[in-house]
């Protein structure tokens, strides 16, 4: 894969999620999917927290099957799920009601996060 493959989608960005409110967005949000691992696995450390050292990028393919909006509001998602569980499984999958799946890596130290479509992996 060539770094251009992927889109920078957040950095240093605010992806608190209160609870309560989204931005409105084109289709409805995915459902997140349990994780394979129990959420207190010794495993279950990923923060999903973009930064400096750790960009949120995402594919073509899953920006056109979801859009940018929705990829966002999944990704708070995520960090209010990683905040109150104190971490997750590196693989999260968020599920659309057509059956299409959205995922999300969190790579290891030095890596990204990323959002793709199960073809993309």
């Amino acid at each position: 894969m060539t770094a251009g493959w992927f889109r920078l989608l957040a950095q240093n960005w605010d992806l608190r999620y209160d609870g309560d409110s989204f931005p409105i967005t084109a289709m409805p949000l995915p459902e997140h999917q349990a994780q394979e691992i129990p959420i207190d696995h010794a495993d279950s450390t990923c923060m999903f927290q973009p930064g400096p050292e750790k960009p949120f990028v995402a594919t073509p393919a899953a920006i056109d099957a979801f859009s940018h909006e929705v990829i966002i509001e999944c990704l708070r998602v995520l960090r209010h799920k990683a905040d109150v569980s104190q971490g997750l499984d590196y693989l999260q999958v968020f599920q659309a009601e057509d059956g299409s799946k959205l995922w999300f890596i969190e790579d290891g130290p030095g890596g990204a996060i990323t959002a793709l479509t199960p073809s993309d992996y």
